[in-house]
């Protein structure tokens, strides 16, 4: 429904243009081409006499007529309708003619009907936009005369309700101390105003809290518990209001409500982890792992399960290779992620993992007769068939029952070859047994040459430590060191079994172990490597005693540093948690005892000793605590004088 504002003080119209001269009457059967090329002749030249101008006011989506007369309906007229600033009419009307119209308005431009009140030039239009807002005039051409009608021109105004172009989101999630800005913008005609509530009371400014751009920014610093709340945004003005909410709330992590637990399956069935998790936001995540291992990249058990919606681990059917602890991971992007683990147990019945198609034991050594098990519960026992004959190990008295179901043969003799097979079982019995195996006894390697008990070398030199062996199959020889130290490649090189250490260093001295091994046997030997002309190696094994105010030390020496070198000693000492270590000298020197007195009773001490010879320092002993005992005070007796009365000495 248009408004019509009546005459009045408007925006002035443009002033009328020139009087175009008179146009010839067109011919019965004008095309419409042609009738366009003339309409847009008089068009740039229509006049007439301007009235007051005119304000409507329409309503978007809805209808508006802008009247305009015929005073001679009966004489042969062209119609149109013009808005300002634009060179073509948006409207042309000639009787026995389909009417032009502008692209804008097809569809929704038309004369009004006959019978109306409103004059019978008169312009209607649907469905109003906002764009339709403007000048518009009507002219009317009679043909039989010069000059032309002009109808009053008119203002169009579209109101428009308003309508968001910009809203906060539905919930805004903040921790205490956060800053946030809700943001609200809309449009209409005529421009709305925005308003802000929280919890049904218009927010009031304050120290934190500010209404910013026209109402269009609400913001929030470092936030309090009082801030927390429903938001609403409202945007109203003449033609309507429209609102729109948003929650600030407190944000939380995620959190386990139900955990996993350990289960137990028998191969081949369905197992279910749950992982149930709350969150605010609720956008929760759910990750699973197995022995820390992303179980989608784990090939063999990725295509075996899923993980629901809720979190829940599904493997079905599991298998054996699945038991291992299974952690399920939580998180909503706020805070630390959440972690729950629980180990899942597959059982089985016992197999036979593995059948080697011969074995080897060695003549009059140990040996064993492998049986390859995978088993879970535990197995219970073994049987074995021995040349297609039940073999009772309990009345061989050189074989025994491994617990792992292998056979150990404590001494080997041409009687313990032979072609052997194994079934092991648990409580959920055997998946079978093993394929045939043939045992044969055959000599074992021997050493040739063993190396030599001992090995001496000088710093910066080189030495060769000698070893081989003889066997058939021919073994192979390999070394290590008896403390798991790797062997510096850079300095060390093994030709025929015989191991090289070149430009000798301090940290070479150790035990070294030879290896001489075939499919028959492993033969293992050690000799000593002494690196000499270095500072002294660090004591070891440091025993206590103590007493109230005294710990007694002894120790073992560390290598010298050279053969027959002496050394000194320094022991090291602090009370527990102290910065500042004291020192005192062991005297005699090289011996390997001593008793550190003026001690605090009832206190801790941290201790180490300290090696030196001729070279230096050598290095420190680990480090070891001791308390002194309490002392009882109350059992201390004072001498008296010869008045019996007591003193204290001094």
């Amino acid at each position: 429904m248009a408004r019509r504002a009546g005459h009045g003080a408007a925006p002035p119209p443009p002033p009328p243009p020139p009087p175009p001269p008179p146009p010839p009457p067109p011919p019965t059967n004008m095309g419409i081409v042609t009738l366009l090329v003339l309409l847009s002749l008089l068009s740039s030249g229509a006049c007439s006499q301007y009235g007051d101008a005119e304000h409507i006011t329409a309503i978007l989506g809805e209808s508006v007529v802008l009247n305009c007369p015929v005073n001679h309906p009966k004489i042969p007229h062209i119609i149109q309708w013009r808005r300002q600033h634009q060179k073509i009419p948006i409207y042309i009307w000639y009787d026995g003619y389909d009417p032009h119209v502008e692209e804008n308005y097809k569809g929704r431009a038309s004369l009004v009907s006959p019978d109306t009140t409103y004059g019978l030039a008169s312009l209607n239009i649907t469905s109003v936009k906002e764009d339709d807002q403007g000048w518009y005039v009507c002219n009317v051409f009679y043909l039989d005369r010069s000059g032309v009608e002009n109808g009053t021109w008119i203002h169009l105004d579209v109101h428009a309700p308003p309508r968001f172009t910009t809203t906060p989101d539905d919930v805004t999630y903040v921790n205490i101390g956060d800053s946030i800005i809700l943001n609200c913008e809309a449009e209409g005609t005529p421009k709305p105003e925005i308003m802000w509530f929280r919890d049904s009371e218009p927010v009031e400014p304050s120290d934190t809290v500010g209404i910013f751009n026209d109402g269009t920014e609400l913001r929030i610093n470092k936030i309090r518990d009082q801030d927390i709340g429903d938001y609403v945004c409202v945007s109203r003005n003449a033609e309507g209001r429209v609102h729109h909410e948003a929650k600030v709330v407190i944000a939380g992590g995620a959190v386990i409500v139900t955990p996993p637990h350990n289960q137990t399956r028998q191969e081949g069935e369905k197992v279910e982890f749950p992982c149930e998790a709350k969150a605010l936001p609720g956008n929760v995540t759910v990750t699973w792992k197995r022995e820390e291992v992303f179980i989608d990249k784990l090939s063999w058990l990725d295509t075996r399960s899923i993980v629901r919606r809720d979190g829940t681990l599904i493997i079905n059917p599991t298998s054996a290779d699945d038991g291992g602890f299974f952690t399920c991971e939580v998180s909503n992007g706020i805070g630390t992620p959440q972690k729950a683990t629980a180990y899942l147990n597959v059982e089985y019945p016992a197999r036979v993992t593995y059948t080697p198609t011969v074995q080897y034991l060695p003549f009059r050594q140990q040996g064993i007769i492998k049986c390859f098990i995978k088993s879970n519960p535990p197995i219970q026992f073994v049987t074995w068939i021995k040349d297609k004959r039940l073999f009772d190990v309990e009345n061989e008295s050189t074989v025994v029952k491994l617990n792992n179901g292998s056979l150990l043969i404590t001494k080997v003799n041409q009687s313990h070859q032979g072609r052997y097979s194994c079934t092991p079982y648990n409580r959920h019995t055997t998946a079978g047994a093993s394929g045939d195996m043939e045992v044969l006894v055959r000599d074992p390697p021997v050493f040739a040459p063993r190396p030599q008990p001992q090995y001496h070398g000088q710093v910066g030199e080189e030495v060769t430590l000698v070893c081989g062996g003889q066997g058939s199959p021919t073994p192979e020889v390999t070394w290590k060191r008896r403390d798991g130290q790797n062997l510096p490649r850079d300095r060390t090189h093994i030709v025929g079994g015989n191991l090289t250490i070149r430009n000798l260093r301090k940290s070479d001295h150790a035990y070294y172990e030879c290896m001489v091994s075939n499919e028959i046997a492993t033969l293992v030997t050690a000799t000593q490597l002494l690196v000499e002309g270095t500072t002294p190696h660090p004591p070891y094994n440091i025993s206590t005693e103590t007493q109230p105010f005294s710990i007694k030390l002894s120790w073992l020496p560390g290598y010298p540093g050279g053969k027959d070198w002496e050394q000194q000693y320094t022991i090291w000492y602090r009370t527990l948690g102290s910065r500042t270590w004291s020192q005192i000298d062991v005297k005699p020197p090289g011996s390997t005892s001593v008793t550190i007195y003026n001690l605090i009773p009832d206190h801790t001490y941290e201790i180490q000793v300290q090696g030196k010879n001729m070279l230096g320092d050598g290095m420190f002993s680990d480090i070891v605590t001791a308390t002194t005992k309490v002392y009882d005070y109350s059992m201390v007796v004072f001498p008296t004088d010869s008045s019996g009365s007591t003193y204290v000495p001094t």
